[in-house]
């Protein structure tokens, strides 16, 4: 059987694994369009903020790896421009291949909105490890004023780490207020950290365009409400699938270009599979495709992938919207849904919310969590909670998203058996407490 694959990162990779694991005649081909495989996107924030120290701890495995060790031809530089599902090829500049079975994992790409000479340069997007390595070049050794486009989690990961490293940062938000798939009471506890930290926070900012010097370098940003200068730009406002060359092969795409896959990973075309951040995931709660891009499920849609394509039939079994990130000392967790979402929804909802210590109230390490939970109105179910605080937060949120992964009520909360003992926990867990205080 010939596999062919595109894209060698997260889901692209744990197919390719899965294929050589179950399928000992397996021929598998690995067109990725850069340098670099199986590299966490996740950590380059880190590498920036000097966290991290090198690029090498980012990659996994690279190319020649998976090339000796596992017999995969793995390519690199290996940009795929078009596929023909009649002749079952798949075609780049310089090459054509044929396949049995193909699946697409292609990722997606930062999004930039036309914005007024945004070719700017010192204009940049991370996705990855030469992006990083352009923004690292262009701060070099001195200290810069940073300015980031966004104000979602890779947004705040990088003005963390930016501002780490000694920085002065400023983020630019168009909405009202940072971190909009948390609730607002939420929120203004991001918003206090930050201001704490000494990031200069601007809301309700439309970005109109750049303005530069005489090199061409960016040294100013206009939006609608002032004129902002800086050394230079991070945009994160957000990816688009990497999907283009599917025109005119017939795949069907949702309204933002991802691939529309069923439980099984499969297209509406026949042997072509597509899986991670290029691909819709299942949503549990509301029983409809969703665009999540996360590297937990390009992972799990790539494993998945890769059994059905090799005759080991699984079913994708969804997600639940969980997210967790750091925020300087805080960390915030979602999973489920917000209020905002549960009201476009048309849900009858409830919330209840709690600040808690996150162990023994007596224990002397004792810090507290702040807790928010939705419910349904009727029928008591969990639909969502968020989470914030300096310890314990990663615990409950996961709690709460196995919870909301197996349809559990509020009152099943509270009858859940969790580990107590003083340095870990209450008698009665904090997202227990929280449970019981609905009304």
């Amino acid at each position: 059987m010939k596999y062919v694959i595109i894209g060698g990162d997260a889901a692209g990779m744990s197919a390719a694994m899965q294929l050589v694991r179950k399928d000992a005649q397996a021929d598998i081909t690995v067109l990725e369009k850069g340098e670099h495989y199986s590299y966490a996107q996740c950590g380059l924030p880190y590498w920036i903020g000097e966290e991290i120290e090198s690029e090498d701890k980012l990659v996994a495995r690279d190319a020649n790896t998976y090339r000796t060790k596992h017999g995969i031809d793995a390519r690199t530089n290996h940009k795929v421009t078009s596929i023909d599902p009649q002749k079952k090829t798949v075609s780049g500049n310089t090459f054509e291949l044929p396949y049995d079975k193909l699946l697409i994992a292609s990722g997606a790409r930062p999004f930039i909105p036309e914005w007024k000479n945004s070719d700017l340069k010192g204009i940049f997007t991370l996705k990855t490890i030469p992006d990083a390595k352009k923004i690292l070049a262009a701060i070099g050794d001195k200290k810069r004023k940073i300015t980031i486009i966004g104000g979602g989690s890779i947004g705040l990961e990088i003005a963390e780490n930016v501002c780490k490293a000694g920085h002065q940062v400023r983020i630019l938000e168009r909405a009202a207020r940072l971190a909009m798939n948390f609730d607002k009471e939420m929120t203004d506890h991001i918003h206090e950290k930050a201001i704490e930290e000494g990031i200069q926070l601007d809301l309700n900012h439309e970005i109109i365009g750049f303005e530069s010097d005489n090199a061409g370098h960016v040294n100013k940003i206009v939006t609608n409400l002032a004129e902002c200068e800086t050394d230079l730009v991070i945009v994160a406002v957000g990816v688009r699938p990497n999907t283009d060359f599917t025109k005119d092969t017939g795949i069907q795409l949702d309204h933002n270009g991802a691939i529309r896959v069923n439980r099984y990973m499969e297209t509406n075309v026949d042997g072509i599979y597509a899986a991670g951040d290029c691909a819709t995931q299942y949503h549990r709660l509301i029983h409809k495709d969703v665009y999540a891009p996360l590297g937990t499920h390009a992972n799990k849609q790539g494993r998945i992938a890769g059994l059905n394509m090799c005759g080991h039939p699984r079913a994708f079994m969804g997600i639940v919207g969980t997210q967790i990130y750091q925020f300087f000392d805080l960390a915030l967790a979602r999973t489920g849904l917000s209020s905002r979402e549960i009201e476009e929804i048309g849900f009858p909802y409830k919330c209840v919310q709690a600040k808690l210590p996150h162990v023994a109230a007596y224990y002397p390490t004792n810090e507290p969590i702040l807790i928010r939970l939705q419910y349904d109105a009727n029928t008591g179910k969990v639909l969502g909670g968020q989470f914030i605080g300096t310890k314990g937060v990663d615990k409950r949120c996961d709690v709460l998203a196995t919870a909301l992964y197996h349809g559990m009520t509020m009152q099943d909360l509270e009858e859940l058996d969790l580990g107590y003992s003083p340095p870990f926990n209450s008698v009665w867990d904090p997202l227990q407490q929280t449970a019981r205080r609905r009304s």
